[in-house]
């Protein structure tokens, strides 16, 4: 994101102080998005359950696969798209806040040919309160024998969104945890908790998760909730495709920079409690998240 990216805001209540119960979701998707919901649905039930007021889901909630082929198959506008409706099934049925991490979808652009990595903040009665397209493209070459490139299949977003669930939520996803002009910009416009559902592999994992996660709650002084993708996923419909594996530990972080909780690497539920007050009380120890206006220009519009 530059200093020229566009902003939305989503406002629907304030709440800034108290606790908050989140849960982050992980998961180990594979290449058919039918048998991945169930999973997902049950665990998101089991959440609400255990209550969670806010439930986050990983990044490609509804499919992971290398096989392009298969993707332009399976995968459907936002309209059309059947877990985005399922979940937002549930989280009228529960009564929470869910972070859908993202939804691998067609465009809804006729000529567009690339997809959209779309994160959602779906309201307790179903409503999509916020989305956010993935902003920052996974590019990278990790080895000799490991690259990646997004920007073939994906269409980045253009817009930071600041959505308001619960407490004001900035969106983010994955590789945009690498980019901390955008979390410090949403922290300025307002964020107190910061999203950043991943399928981060196994080798950045492994080097960069906890340490980039850790650096964003302390520049910001905002909680981070990132509910990631863990472990190999399936892939019987494409055989021929590489095994990908992603490295799990799904985080929350506090505003200090204190691992609250870490789900480990196999799939499940875990709960943490926000206390909200850490915000204040971070940001007025140490309130660089505020020191930096020349650089990042002014401020989104209200």
């Amino acid at each position: 994101m530059t200093g020229r990216a566009s902003w939305t805001r989503c406002w629907v209540s304030d709440v800034t102080k108290g606790t908050l119960s989140a849960a982050l979701v992980q998961l180990s998707v594979g290449d058919d998005p039918d048998a991945n919901l169930p999973v997902t649905r049950e665990l998101v039930a089991e959440a609400a359950g255990l209550g969670a007021r806010l439930i986050c889901t990983p990044e490609v909630t509804n499919l992971l696969t290398p096989d392009r082929a298969r993707q332009a198959r399976l995968l459907h506008v936002e309209a059309e798209d059947p877990t985005l409706a399922a979940l937002r099934e549930d989280a009228a049925r529960l009564g929470v806040w869910l972070n859908i991490g993202s939804i691998s979808l067609r465009a809804d652009e006729p000529d567009e040919t690339r997809f959209v990595n779309r994160s959602f903040l779906i309201a307790p009665d179903g409503r999509i309160a916020a989305r956010y397209d993935k902003i920052h493209m996974f590019d990278v070459t990790v080895s000799a024998t490991e690259s990646y490139r997004e920007s073939a299949a994906f269409r980045p977003g253009s817009r930071a969104v600041l959505a308001q669930g619960p407490v004001p939520i900035g969106m983010t996803v994955c590789y945009d945890v690498r980019f901390p002009h955008l979390y410090r910009r949403l922290a300025r416009a307002g964020a107190r908790i910061l999203t950043v559902p991943a399928a981060f592999n196994d080798t950045t994992g492994a080097a960069h998760w906890h340490v980039l996660l850790r650096a964003r709650a302390i520049e910001t002084g905002c909680f981070v909730l990132a509910a990631a993708q863990c472990g190999a996923h399936p892939a019987p419909h494409s055989p021929e495709a590489r095994p990908r594996r992603s490295y799990g530990h799904s985080l929350a972080v506090a505003p200090w920079g204190e691992v609250l909780a870490d789900a480990g690497e196999e799939p499940g539920v875990t709960l943490v409690t926000l206390d909200l007050s850490q915000v204040d009380a971070a940001r007025g120890r140490v309130p660089a998240w505020r020191h930096d206006p020349v650089i990042f220009g002014p401020e989104p519009p209200a």
